[in-house]
C-alpha cells in the first residue's frame, strides 16, 4: 500500500545538487535515499520526537530519507555544497508516486510518507519532519521511510522511477 502524502504537494518540487548527480535523476529517475543520520546529524536532538508520530519502536535515526525543496531560491545552491544545478520537477504528484513505488519495491517491510518539514516547532510526523528555525531558508519537501520491524537498519538505498524528462527539466543557477 502507498503511503499517502500526509499534506498536498507543491505544484513542483526542486532538488539543488551537482549536474552529474542530477542528470542521472533526470535521465534514469536514480535517487539516492540516506540515513537520517547523514543527513541531520549535526541537528539531531535527544528531546525530538519520533519519525511519523509517537510510535517507539524505532530508533529516532533509523530511517531513509530523500529532501527536495517546495520552491525555486537561488541561495539554495550555496546552502547544498557544490550544487551547480536544480532538477525541477514539474509534477509533483506524479513524481511523488512513483517515488513511494519504487521505494516500496525496494524497502517492501518499510513505512512511506512525505511532506513539508516544520520550521521552530516540532512536527506532528517526528523529528524527521522537524528543523530549527535556522533552517527555514531550505523550504524542505521530504520523503521518508521508516522500518516497520525495528530490527531493520537504515543503509543507503538507491532507487530508479524510470525517465522523468517528461515531467522535469534540469536548470542553471542564474548568472
Amino acid at each position: 500500500m502507498l503511503a499517502a502524502a500526509a499534506y498536498s504537494r507543491p505544484f513542483k518540487l526542486y532538488r539543488y545538487s551537482q549536474r552529474q548527480w542530477l542528470e542521472r535523476s533526470l535521465q534514469l529517475g536514480e535517487f539516492r535515499l540516506c540515513p537520517a543520520g547523514e543527513v541531520q546529524a549535526a541537528t539531531s536532538h535527544q528531546d525530538q520526537i519520533l519519525p511519523f508520530g509517537s510510535r517507539r519502536s524505532a530508533p529516532s535515526t533509523n530511517y531513509l530519507t530523500l529532501s527536495l525543496a517546495n520552491a525555486w531560491d537561488d541561495s539554495l545552491f550555496d546552502t547544498f555544497a557544490g550544487a551547480d544545478c536544480c532538477l525541477v520537477i514539474h509534477q509533483a504528484e506524479e513524481f511523488g508516486e512513483r517515488i513511494h513505488r519504487a521505494a516500496q519495491r525496494a524497502l517492501p517491510s518499510w513505512a512511506g510518507i512525505d511532506a513539508a518539514v516544520s520550521y521552530g516547532v516540532p512536527s506532528p510526523l517526528g523529528g524527521a519532519f522537524s528543523k530549527g528555525k535556522q533552517q527555514a531558508a531550505e523550504k524542505e519537501w521530504l520523503f521518508a521511510w521508516r522500518p516497520m520491524q525495528p530490527e531493520l537498519l537504515a543503509h543507503p538505498v538507491v532507487i530508479r522511477i524510470g525517465s522523468i524528462e517528461g515531467i522535469a527539466e534540469l536548470r542553471s543557477r542564474a548568472a
